[in-house]
Order: structure tokens, then sequence, then C-alpha cells
């Protein structure tokens, strides 16, 4: 069977039911959702954004962590597939009145919904939501773990401007230990056949990191010198206890991005960042804005494309089990 967005991509390219991680995928699985994504560019970028694809179904955004920006990115993403869509946070969650996260998953199963978003501060929380659950899971980020559908959309950013990712040398910078963005994006470069470099003051730079086949520096000229894409993080302080840093004064200083540093990388090197940004302390303003160099704007236009490819494949790949059941059942 071919999808319905794309024309010759096939769903066998991804099977899963789920999306909880990009540690796992294969190359091949990694690229069949940036191929269908790339459709969803064209479709978002035109005066007509909407399909009937999810027409009927169920899609409920269950964030136990404030995301305006991811959040907004699915919810978008489901609508334009014409997808009933629910939004959930630990606000009004039955969670703040002591439910336990299974019971979360039972209730919400009485609902029939056919895909639920989740994003969650403890690692590990989603998979264990996934077990609980009949319908397809995505995982909009727990804790350091992962956030699948943010690596997928960096390496559409960097495809579609380069043309490809193996061979290239990219730089992650700044708060490795409590990101969740640079482990899927380990996972995917590597797999996808890029040299990941990992730069950060010691405190932020998670022990053992280097098997996950990464090189790691304290020296931010030193770990940009000829890197093709510098990927900045936000320094996370909602999740630090503790000291890790001097002063956001002194970690602009020595890991803030600016012209100086800039320098070390190669000319024309993209700057990314998955946002929000805490200008002048992870990145200069005017290197942000930067419209040559800075695709950050391009990172989230590519994530409302990514979130819609992948609603539409395990939207499929739900209903396809499903009716396989009940055939087997006759």
């Amino acid at each position: 069977m071919t999808s319905t967005h794309g024309t010759t991509a096939s769903y066998e390219g991804y099977r899963h039911r789920h999306l909880l991680g990009i540690e796992g995928l294969t190359a091949s699985e990694i690229l069949f959702l940036l191929d269908l994504s790339d459709g969803y560019v064209a479709l978002n970028r035109g005066a007509d954004k909407k399909k009937d694809l999810l027409t009927g179904r169920t899609v409920i955004n269950l964030f136990f962590e404030n995301s305006t920006r991811t959040r907004t990115s699915f919810e978008l993403a489901a609508k334009r597939l014409s997808a009933d869509v629910i939004n959930m946070s630990v606000a009004w969650s039955s969670i703040k009145k002591g439910e336990t996260l299974i019971d979360t998953a039972m209730t919400l199963n009485a609902m029939h919904p056919d895909v639920l978003v989740v994003r969650h501060p403890d690692s590990g929380a989603v998979q264990l939501l996934a077990e609980k659950m009949n319908c397809a899971v995505i995982n909009g980020g727990d804790g350091s773990h992962e956030h699948p559908t943010q690596a997928l959309l960096d390496a559409l950013t960097i495809r579609r401007r380069l043309g490809g990712i193996e061979g290239l040398q990219v730089a992650i910078c700044g708060d490795i230990a409590h990101s969740r963005v640079a482990r899927s994006n380990i996972h995917l470069l590597t797999t996808l056949g890029a040299r990941v470099r990992l730069i950060a003051p010691p405190t932020l730079m998670p022990g053992q990191i280097d098997r996950m086949g990464v090189e790691t520096f304290s020296d931010m000229r030193k770990g940009l010198k000829d890197c093709d894409i510098v990927m900045m993080l936000r320094l996370q302080t909602e999740r630090m206890q503790g000291s890790y840093v001097p002063s956001t004064r002194e970690y602009f200083h020595f890991f803030g991005l600016d012209q100086e540093k800039l320098q070390a990388a190669k000319p024309d090197a993209l700057i990314m960042h998955p946002g929000p940004m805490n200008r002048g302390v992870e990145i200069d303003s005017e290197l942000a804005d930067d419209i040559h160099r800075s695709v950050i704007r391009e990172q989230v236009e590519m994530g409302v494309a990514v979130r819609m490819a992948c609603l539409e494949t395990l939207n499929h790949n739900l209903h396809a089990a499903r009716s396989r059941q009940e055939q087997a059942a006759q």
C-alpha cells in the first residue's frame, strides 16, 4: 500500500505502532518519515493546507510540562489532517488530584483516541503509557530521554538545506546533561552517517556519553572547528538542582555562540536552536536572526510537516493492525 500523500512511499517503510524515540530506528525508517514530511512542506506552503486524511480520528495532546511551541505544532498538524484534537494539560489533569499515570491511561483509553501525544518530565513515562494504551503514542519529549520529532525536524531542515546528512560534521553545544533533544539528535545523526561533536562545560556533560559514538569538547573554538552545523541548546535551569554554571554572563562568555566563536566553523555553517532561545545566554541575538546562517525559523516550519507525517503513518499502522485483528477473529 502506498501513502495517501506520497506517490511512491510505502507505509512498509515504518511499521511501528508508536514513535517513542529515535534509538533503535533504522536509517531507512528515518528516511521514510523524512521523505513523507517533505511532501507536507509543500502542502503547508500552498493555499489549501488541509487534507481529510484523519477525518473521524481523535488526537489527544497530553502535556505534563508547559510547551507552547511543540503542543501548538502537534495541534496544527492534526487539524490540517482534519482530526478531532483535544489538548490536556497537567494544570487541570486528574494527576493533580492524585490520579496515577496508569489510571490516566485507563481513563484516556475509555475515550478511544487514535493517537496520543505525550510530554512528561520523567524519562520513561511515555513508554509506560504506551504499554497501557490501545492507541498509537508519540513521545513529545520525556525527561532527559528523547524528543524524536524534534530530531526528525532538525534532520529535515538540514537535508533540505544541504541535500543530505551523511558525512556532515555536527556540533551540539550547551546543556547536554538535561537535553532530550541532544540524545535524539545523536541517535539520528549518527544513524544517518554524520559525525557528532558535543560541546559543554564539564558540569553539563554527562559521564560516559562518548559511548554514543560522539566526540566531546569543553572548548567552543576547538569543538566548532570545521563544523557544517552548529546546533545550540537551551540552558534548562528549571531542571537544575544546584549550581551548574557560575552565571549566565560567564556561560555566554565561554559557551554562548557569537561571531568570534562561529569563525571556527565552516564559513557557510548553519546555525540551529530547538527553542525557546535565551538570547545573550546561549546565542548572540544577531546570529539568531541572521537570515543567511540561522535556520531556526525553518526548524519551526519543518516541525509541522514532520508531525503531519508521523500522525499519518501511525494512524495508518494502528488501523491496519486493528483490521488484521478483526479479520483474524472472524
